[in-house]
């Protein structure tokens, strides 16, 4: 991609009404646009990161089991009526159609994968099953701050089981706390990540939260010293500051962002809706359901509250918009030249490249540009390079350059992409 040809442009002013960092640098560096409080415009560049982001998630989700499905996002009052959820939940958008209906527009979905679901398995032979989507939510969200992290429209993954028992789910609930770690690992929040003993609220006494510790987060969580499992702050004096995991009192505080959760949601929507298999004796039971959500956005708002510095963002290379930000100083016709060729070269070895060949823009303004992109390899051709057929290399994040020769180029590159 040429970056003459982006049709968004950074700034170098930083967004007047927005304090978080996240919001902040994907503005500044054009990834997004602010359209009202809590919700975004995501922009070539923002796309291409959410979208490795759900590549990643969809990838998970798949080796579980998963079947990826894409559900409605207006839903009808009936299914929540169904569910005592209409008037309950208070953060749903309502609208009406011209024949005076109701409708919500879906801050979530288990009121229409249950009943959905409900079509399909029947018997003990149909289960356990596991369906997901990756979808637009709509929440009226009061309070709607913090950049990416608290939206009124974002981006979501939710995954719901079926089971025969409880079981059933417990064990696939386990399985499904390790695939969550690796995606957390695979998108950069590895390590700084900790599941979370939450309330469970209406559907179990304890839920899961996977929280991500950063000075930015809106929570706070006690993270257990020796097990590294975490309790939300509305549950500690529950637990008498006891580690739930392993018994631990060594409990540490840390502000964190909730980029996950997990539920047992076991008879509470399935028997709203009277969902109930045969068993092999023919007797009728009802399904058990759990409920396993990942926000897309907020973990792309996330990621860049970890991973950035002064400069701009540092995006962990497997969510990095693109691999290498080649950075053109030419100036001649024949420099100009060459450093489209190795454009070419890098482009058909297969290599994600933004191309900065905009000829009316200084140096210092294009390594500006390039830091606040924070795409992970920098390689610069100028008159001074090109005189010794050379390149310049430079990681995000490291402060030493070296040079390369450009028929080494696509290894050199490689090397610095592996490392």
């Amino acid at each position: 991609m040429r970056q003459s040809q982006l049709f968004t442009r950074t700034s170098k002013e930083m967004p007047k009404d927005e304090v978080s960092v996240n919001a902040s640098l994907l503005m500044r560096a054009g990834f997004v646009d602010k359209l009202f409080a809590g919700v975004y415009t995501l922009l070539p560049l923002g796309l291409r990161v959410m979208t490795k982001i759900e590549n990643i998630v969809r990838a998970q989700m798949n080796a579980a089991l998963g079947q990826e499905v894409l559900m409605p996002a207006l839903h009808p009052r009936d299914n929540w009526d169904a569910t005592a959820r209409w008037d309950a939940m208070d953060v749903l958008f309502k609208l009406k159609d011209s024949a005076d209906k109701e409708y919500a527009l879906g801050a979530t979905h288990e009121e229409i994968i249950t009943p959905l679901a409900q079509k399909f398995l029947i018997s003990y032979q149909d289960l356990p099953r596991s369906i997901y989507q990756i979808q637009t939510k709509f929440r009226n969200e009061p309070r709607a701050k913090s950049g990416l992290l608290r939206g009124r429209e974002f981006r979501m993954k939710d995954l719901y089981s079926f089971h025969a028992d409880e079981a059933d789910l417990d064990q696939y609930y386990e399985t499904m706390k390790g695939v969550y770690f690796q995606v957390f690992k695979q998108v950069g929040l590895g390590g700084i990540t900790h599941i979370t003993f939450a309330s469970g609220g209406a559907f179990s006494k304890y839920s899961h939260e996977f929280q991500t510790i950063t000075s930015a987060g809106e929570d706070t969580i006690y993270v257990c010293a020796a097990c590294q499992v975490a309790v939300n702050r509305e549950i500690i004096s529950e637990l008498k500051s006891v580690c739930p995991e392993c018994g631990g009192t060594e409990l540490l505080e840390h502000r964190a962002i909730e980029v996950g959760n997990i539920f047992k949601l076991g008879t509470r929507f399935s028997g709203a809706f009277d969902f109930r298999y045969t068993d092999e004796r023919g007797a009728l039971r009802p399904v058990v359901m759990g409920c396993y959500g990942i926000g897309i956005t907020r973990l792309l708002g996330a990621i860049v509250e970890v991973h950035h510095d002064g400069r701009g963002i540092v995006w962990p290379a497997a969510v990095a918009p693109m691999s290498v930000h080649l950075v053109s100083l030419a100036r001649e016709a024949a420099d100009v030249r060459q450093a489209d060729e190795i454009y070419g070269a890098l482009a058909r070895a297969g290599i994600e490249v933004l191309y900065d060949d905009r000829q009316a823009v200084r140096a210092g303004e294009k390594f500006a540009d390039s830091d606040l992109f924070g795409l992970p390899l920098r390689v610069v051709v100028s008159a001074k390079t090109l005189e010794s057929q050379s390149v310049e290399l430079k990681r995000r994040g490291r402060e030493e350059a070296i040079l390369a020769p450009i028929g080494n180029l696509l290894t050199a590159v490689t090397q610095e992409l592996a490392g």
